[in-house]
């Protein structure tokens, strides 16, 4: 408490801090011999929640209110008794964040009679309608909350491993992105790297790794290039804070995820090595900028304003990569020192707290229109999966600018397309969208904007409605919630009995596709319907999506991998190499190596690449060097045989178009049996294929269904023997066999396949 009375006085009156010694006082009598799960005393909870905002520098009242958030559910302290003692403001904050508590507890006791997971999608929807709605009254609220959750998430360890599982979900799905929606960058990196300790516990420990083992190299490196910055900048008469500014685990773990698909490997990531500096006034910025490029050559594609045009968490800076001394890339970020207080701390920088008297930052309530505007969308969703889709792609990803042309601005979600572009200027444009125009060409209607970009959309002159295909995630024609919740609109509105007819036949394809018959009945259990004519009309109307029905429908047919794999061997490792591009890629025997063990790859005549531990005395010895390469590990993955039959009117090129479409998807295909009908001049390819999940075979039935003459693909059971080829007068031969026997032995029925 002495330390918090510290931190408090540098910003406070005397009197204030007096108002929070009091708080404190009065906790500390309520949670007498109370403990926490991990035997700490549950006193420790909230003095640590209040540290953490006073890091912030936020105001008395909030920091009383955070001493005392837990006091009225744990310790029967009623509401006025809090605002007798400690005022109406940090009554109604306490009494603000303890129903906030209280219905989360409730969400999980019961649901429909059935206890609730934090995982289930209703929970976390209800979890963050309720945050942004007490947001929107007062941002402390949710300060408070994210306060709790840090501390909550350091001390997670004394529950089980399920619920350790559960809460860091949520903790990664909403509180990590509400503070970075909310720009307070020391809340959102703590919230992530402590969720992915949790959830990706191997990784974790990989990354940290990785990092240790380098630090002192980065730490010298780092420290050489700032005094290099730092002299230049003296030269010029600038005065400037130069320092190191360290990476994040899982941001890097992000990086190399997304380095893993261009091949590149983790000493690739370019702002490994990175500096921060902190000047007096936005013109010093753009003239540090200048130096910077001075000393270093500038990589392309990788600089960023956001001074003239900031993100919507208020975040402002220069960022640019630049190529250092040793071919190591750099990355430096340019900021006044207004601006870094506003990227570490956020919305609670715009709360001004001066004795007690509330002044808001008159640009605070125009950078908080993104909420009103989710409040307002909220009363039009009914459905708790579509408000969560809904916020994940309107409020938390990055943003593009795009130009209408008359030269007005539009801000959309990163990846955001033409219809999504038509919806947001208005609802009947959308409608009647039939194609678009991009910086003066005519574009497809799945075209990622990029900002900059000015768009034209192209209309009918009758108003036709929109497609049942743009909800379709897989097709990639909507990104934003807007966009998706008024084409979902204009579905309900639509007669309900051809939604019902639209839905049935909808549903017959998805059972068709996956090979399965379930009781209609179940399914819309599964959605909580009690009535088939409402589930049909949701499905036909897009309530529900085809994706959700077959992610539903695997809880009906759910196997054990060990199953799967008792049928089909998958690959031995389920990891991907980093750095050998797509080869064929096998675990040594010999040395078994696992992640985190320094390995190399060798070049076999038959199997690939053969991934051995370096130390592997075959290694060792071996005398064919040319045959070593390098590899590093990536992430591992459980894939899943899984076997689809893809019926197609036979043509030239169309096994190639098939291979091609699925190896584009990083899918492995185990196996290939093919056959044709002469009569009919059609072909069946059935394809054994080890995928990630349900999600990707989604995918997968979207695209191979795009192939020109494809008539349709279903998938059949693992176990199911092989096609066989019907004779003239109807009878059977023997089964066909694979693709690789039937080249080799020339057979005719491949040639035009």
């Amino acid at each position: 408490m002495r330390k918090l009375l510290e931190k408090t006085q540098s910003y406070l009156s005397p009197e204030r801090t007096q108002f929070i010694q009091s708080a404190y006082e009065f906790a500390a009598r309520a949670h007498e011999g109370q403990t926490r799960l991990s035997g700490e005393p549950f006193l420790d909870h909230p003095l640590e929640t209040a540290h953490y905002l006073a890091d912030l520098h936020l105001d008395a009242p909030t920091l009383a209110g955070a001493l005392l958030h837990d006091v009225m559910e744990d310790c029967g302290v009623g509401f006025e008794e809090l605002e007798r003692l400690f005022g109406a403001e940090v009554a109604t904050l306490v009494d603000a964040v303890t129903k906030l508590g209280r219905m989360d507890k409730q969400d999980t006791q019961e649901h429909n009679g059935a206890v609730l997971d934090l995982d289930d999608g209703h929970y976390k929807a209800a979890s963050l309608r309720k945050m942004l709605v007490s947001m929107a009254k007062d941002v402390r609220v949710v300060l408070i909350k994210l306060a709790d959750r840090l501390h909550n998430m350091r001390t997670l360890k004394a529950h089980a491993p399920e619920r350790q599982i559960a809460i860091a979900q949520e903790t990664l799905d909403i509180y990590a992105p509400l503070a970075h929606r909310l720009g307070i960058w020391d809340f959102k990196w703590r919230l992530e790297d402590m969720s992915f300790r949790y959830l990706q516990p191997t990784q974790y420990k990989y990354i940290s790794r990785l990092l240790a083992s380098r630090r002192e190299e980065r730490e010298q490196y780092t420290a050489l290039m700032c005094d290099l910055l730092a002299e230049g900048l003296s030269k010029a008469s600038i005065e400037a804070q130069v320092t190191g500014r360290a990476k994040h685990i899982y941001s890097i773990y992000k990086k190399m995820q997304t380095y893993d698909v261009q091949g590149k490997a983790f000493h690739d990531i370019y702002d490994l090595f990175a500096l921060r500096v902190l000047v007096q006034e936005n013109q010093d910025c753009y003239a540090t900028l200048g130096i910077v490029h001075s000393l270093w050559h500038p990589l392309p594609g990788q600089f960023d304003d956001y001074i003239a045009k900031p993100k919507e968490n208020m975040y402002q800076g220069l960022h640019t990569a630049v190529m250092g001394p040793e071919a190591k890339p750099l990355e430096v970020q340019i900021k006044t020192h207004a601006m870094h207080e506003v990227a570490e701390y956020g919305v609670a920088s715009h709360w001004l707290y001066k004795e007690g008297d509330s002044v808001k930052d008159t640009k605070f309530e125009e950078k908080m229109t993104w909420l009103r505007q989710v409040l307002e969308l909220q009363q039009e969703i009914g459905e708790s999966e579509e408000f969560m889709e809904t916020i994940k792609t309107d409020l938390f990803p990055d943003q593009v600018f795009v130009y209408t042309p008359k030269g007005d601005i539009k801000e959309l979600p990163a990846g955001a397309t033409p219809i999504d572009m038509a919806y947001r200027i208005h609802t009947e444009l959308g409608h009647r969208c039939i194609g678009a125009k991009v910086n003066g060409k005519l574009t497809t209607l799945v075209y990622p904007l990029q900002s900059g970009d000015t768009v034209e959309i192209l209309t009918s002159k009758v108003a036709q409605g929109p497609s049942l295909d743009w909800l379709n995630s897989n097709l990639g024609y909507v990104k934003s919630g807007n966009a998706r919740e008024k084409i979902r609109t204009w579905f309900r509105k639509q007669e309900r009995g051809a939604n019902i007819e639209r839905g049935k036949e909808l549903l017959a394809k998805e059972y068709l596709r996956l090979s399965v018959a379930p009781d209609h009945s179940e399914v819309a259990k599964l959605f909580q319907y009690d009535s088939l004519d409402d589930f049909f009309a949701a499905l036909g109307s897009g309530s529900i999506t085809t994706n959700q029905i077959a992610a539903r429908l695997t809880l009906l047919q759910e196997r054990s991998p060990e199953e799967l794999q008792a049928q089909v061997n998958g690959p031995s490792s389920g990891i991907k190499i980093r750095g050998v591009g797509n080869f064929l890629t096998h675990v040594a025997r010999c040395c078994s190596p696992i992640p985190g063990d320094e390995i190399i790859g060798y070049i076999t005549r038959t199997r690939g690449i053969a991934v051995h531990r370096k130390s592997c005395r075959n290694i060792i010895k071996g005398d064919e060097p040319d045959r070593l390469v390098n590899v590093d590990w990536g992430a591992t993955r459980n894939l899943y045989p899984v076997r689809l039959r893809i019926e197609a009117w036979d043509r030239v090129g169309l096994l190639r178009d098939i291979t091609a479409l699925v190896s584009g998807d990083q899918v492995n295909i185990a196996s290939m049996f093919t056959q044709e009908d002469s009569q009919e001049g059609t072909a069946t390819i059935v394809l054994t294929l080890f995928t990630q999940g349900i999600d990707q075979l989604s995918r997968l039935f979207v695209i191979l269904e795009g192939v020109p003459g494809v008539i349709n693909v279903t998938r059949t059971e693992l176990d199911e023997s092989a096609p066989t080829e019907k004779s003239a007068v109807g009878g059977e031969s023997e089964p066909k066999r694979s693709i690789h026997a039937q080249r080799k032995n020339g057979a005719k029925s491949n040639k035009a396949i």
